[in-house]
């Protein structure tokens, strides 16, 4: 009997490029999760089809303690707020999320998540964030 295939997770979020400039800028990111195609990995796609990859795991462990592997890094600012870097040669991109909404994302991918791949339980938004 043949599965049914998994679905693919394709969320929206605002994110804020942070700078040295006074004010932040509003950026629109997609969010997704292919467990067809990688069950550990989420991509955030930014416009102009800027797409960074990396594991599902370190968004995860992101939202509660400051968490890198390779050219990103994902840390909790303050109760509500979640930031990621993103490191290349030209310099570092830093942007700012609702962790709610990178909360809602991570449970969206563990739902659709089939069972056998690589994961761990759901995030907890009731988790406390540690400060930076």
């Amino acid at each position: 009997m043949a599965t049914a295939p998994v679905p693919a997770v394709d969320d929206r979020a605002k994110g804020r490029i942070i700078s040295d400039a006074p004010l932040s800028r509003p950026v629109p990111v997609a969010l997704r999760y292919d467990p067809g195609r990688s069950p550990a990995t989420v991509r955030f796609v930014f416009p102009g089809a800027v797409e960074w990859s990396f594991p599902r795991a370190l968004l995860e462990k992101g939202l509660r303690t400051p968490a890198r592997r390779g050219d990103i890094e994902v840390w909790p600012c303050g109760r509500v707020q979640t930031v990621v870097e993103f490191h290349t040669e030209e310099g570092v991109k830093v942007v700012q999320f609702d962790t709610a909404t990178l909360v809602r994302f991570l449970r969206h991918t563990y739902s659709s998540n089939p069972s056998g791949s690589p994961a761990a339980s759901a995030p907890d938004a009731r988790t406390p964030s540690a400060r930076r």
